[in-house]
């Protein structure tokens, strides 16, 4: 053996070496999508990218906040995320690839993580406005989320039910959560729709600080909407000056993930969350509604294997 030979062999082998460890500790990097900062999304986001840091040896966490649930889907169907929160109905047109409601394809790679807590559609209006009920709507200066958002496909959906378009209202605002509240403290605006955890931290800033209405969505409407929406009330005393419950519409929210995450990376996620709940819980009163029983049941989009793996092993699947 030559000594160019030699110094070539064991050159191999150090790079082989070095190499090694840094393959088997790669880091997992977990891009979780949200909502705008006014929302749920968000700080459960945030409480999430917490337990996996803690929870899961080796990940990288980070929270990416967005216009929520259609841009999620379509983000984590580019491979653009690893975790994102999304309406049930909103994961369902994904997965049917409703060009009209802004999914140009099917978005094959989805795979249900958890179905979570459900959404409260929620309108909140300046007390001196005069509404009081959804066809007092009409006429008025309405904000119903960003476009083509969960929120925004709530609202064209409450409409319709209510025998309303768009065109029915004076004016119409695709703003965030936060953006629409601080045009009613400001006047600007009598309403916003906003669908989200019952509580939702932008409708209780509102009614802090100015007098407001919450205004019902009736049974009767609900009903005409049919899957996946049902009836539920707002509790009393949820929001500053509701001293009843207000009924409304509700939706179900999910954790979603996409293929490409082996089945053991996806076990680990789920097995954190659900593992680690109180964490999630205390971040915001909506988490306190997610279940493990029902978090495998019937989703829009099949469950990743790894999900499937968790519920299965505690007996829930």
């Amino acid at each position: 053996m030559t000594r160019y030979t030699r110094f070539a062999r064991y050159g191999l082998i150090a790079a082989v070496v070095a190499l090694a460890p840094i393959s088997a500790n790669a880091a997992q990097f977990i891009n979780i999508l949200t909502g705008g900062t006014g929302g749920v999304y968000y700080p459960l986001g945030v409480a999430l990218s917490k337990i996996y840091a803690e929870h899961i040896k080796g990940s990288k966490p980070s929270v990416q906040s967005t216009k929520a649930s259609v841009e999620n889907l379509n983000l984590l169907n580019q491979g653009k995320g690893e975790v994102a929160f999304t309406l049930g109905d909103s994961l369902a047109d994904a997965w049917k690839g409703n060009a009209e409601v802004g999914f140009k394809s099917k978005l094959t790679k989805l795979r249900t993580l958890a179905a979570i807590y459900p959404n409260y559609i929620q309108i909140a209006a300046l007390k001196e406005s005069g509404i009081k009920t959804l066809a007092d709507l009409k006429g008025k200066r309405l904000s119903v989320g960003a476009p083509k958002s969960g929120t925004e496909l709530n609202a064209r959906a409450i409409l319709a039910g209510a025998g309303m378009t768009y065109k029915d209202l004076g004016q119409v605002q695709y703003l965030p959560f936060n953006e629409s509240v601080e045009l009613m403290k400001n006047r600007q605006l009598d309403a916003t729709l906003i669908s989200a955890g019952v509580g939702v931290s932008a409708i209780r800033d509102l009614c802090a600080s100015v007098d407001c209405v919450i205004v019902e969505i009736p049974k009767s409407v609900v009903q005409k909407l049919g899957t996946p929406y049902l009836s539920a009330p707002i509790p009393a005393n949820t929001y500053n000056g509701q001293t009843t419950a207000v009924d409304t519409a509700i939706v179900p929210n999910y954790l979603v993930t996409r293929v490409g995450l082996s089945t053991q990376e996806v076990y680990e996620m789920t097995k954190s969350l659900f593992d680690n709940l109180p964490a999630l819980q205390a971040a915001h009163a909506a988490a306190k509604a997610i279940s493990l029983q029902k978090a495998g049941k019937n989703p829009p989009v099949p469950l990743h294997p790894g999900a499937a793996k968790y519920y299965k092993e505690k007996g829930v699947l």
